[in-house]
């Protein structure tokens, strides 16, 4: 960096120019908002700064962006067609692969297929959390696979009203709610905010954490596409219950492994990692969509519980979430190593 530069007005002209790159397929109002929220925060971050500081402070935001920018256009996953539902994609023959659970149109293909061949920031490739197969499939009575998708019909018939706040709790649906990476993203956010934490420990528990939360959906999406497993709902309607519904909608892309277990047992391991075994705390992100907070007494315990919401939801099997956390804490260990300071 250019000597002198101000640390807040380079964080602001960074984010301000990735914001506008990486959500600029929004529509207008959006595009008006960001630009405006660019303006207030970049008079805030600069106020007080003689005018070349301010101006070397942004410029410097601005390439650093511009570095990154570049090198994450290489990645991969820079150019994602008709949103993710890719036109050209075939379902795999025979009984126990994925097939569409959803009305749709644009989901009669799944979400991202190619998503786990996207270079990773920190793990060599997207198989290098790999996982063993699930059970295999089968119809019979008594089998493995069958014992699995019987639990989660019994479980879903008998949820009690922990269970079911649970499932709620995790559900962290698309546009109704910050999504499972934001939920994880603001926990941080009010541990970061009750420490009352320097700039510097923000920015490197947020690069930390939304490092390891995109290199588990890279494996994840690995396996689940190089499994391709049925979801619960078409299995217990096929074998079991014709008129069984679960209670959280089922996600359009195959089953194995959990992405919310996967996802939460990474971000888990990280922010142990920095904040210490131990670390207990309680969880508000929904409270203004007036759903109760919970107290953890540590990150892995908020894992687990967001991993086995998704089998009291009814949109998975245990094997998905107990080897999903399994698959995270891979992946949150390898990137727990990074060192961020010199």
């Amino acid at each position: 960096a250019p000597p002198g530069v101000d640390p807040a007005a380079v964080v602001q002209a960074a984010l301000a120019m990735g914001v506008a790159q990486l959500f600029g397929n929004t529509g207008p109002t959006g595009q008006r908002a960001m630009a405006a929220m660019d303006r207030r925060l970049a008079a805030l971050a600069t106020q007080g700064l003689p005018p070349a500081q301010a101006q070397a402070s942004l410029d410097h935001g601005r390439a650093l962006a511009a570095h990154v920018l570049a090198w994450a256009a290489t990645d991969g996953g820079a150019v994602v067609d008709n949103m993710g539902f890719p036109h050209d994609w075939r379902p795999a023959p025979g009984p126990g692969h994925w097939v569409p659970t959803s009305l749709i149109r644009q989901q009669q293909t799944p979400l991202l297929p190619h998503w786990g061949d996207n270079r990773p920031f920190v793990l060599a490739s997207g198989a290098a959390c790999g996982l063993a197969a699930p059970p295999p499939y089968s119809e019979a009575p008594g089998s493995a696979f069958r014992a699995e998708a019987e639990e989660v019909w019994h479980v879903s018939k008998g949820l009690t009203e922990e269970q079911t706040t649970i499932a709620r709790f995790w559900s962290d649906d698309p546009m109704l709610s910050p999504t499972p990476p934001g939920h994880w993203v603001a926990i941080a956010l009010a541990e970061l905010e009750g420490q009352a934490a320097p700039l510097a420990r923000r920015a490197e528990v947020l690069a930390l954490l939304g490092i390891a939360m995109s290199d588990a959906f890279v494996c994840c999406w690995h396996e689940k596409f190089r499994h391709d497993l049925l979801r619960p709902v078409t299995y217990i309607h096929r074998v079991i219950d014709p008129d069984w519904q679960p209670l959280l909608i089922t996600p359009p892309f195959p089953e194995y492994p959990s992405g919310h277990s996967t996802l939460s047992g990474a971000a888990a391991e990280v922010l142990t990692a920095l904040f210490g075994p131990g670390h207990a705390f309680v969880d508000r992100t929904h409270e203004d969509e007036g759903l109760a907070p919970r107290a953890f007494a540590d990150f892995r315990a908020a894992a687990a519980e967001a991993g086995i919401s998704r089998l009291y939801g009814g949109i998975h099997f245990r094997a998905a979430v107990e080897r999903g956390l399994d698959q995270g804490r891979c992946v949150g260990a390898a990137v727990a190593e990074l060192r961020m300071r010199a």
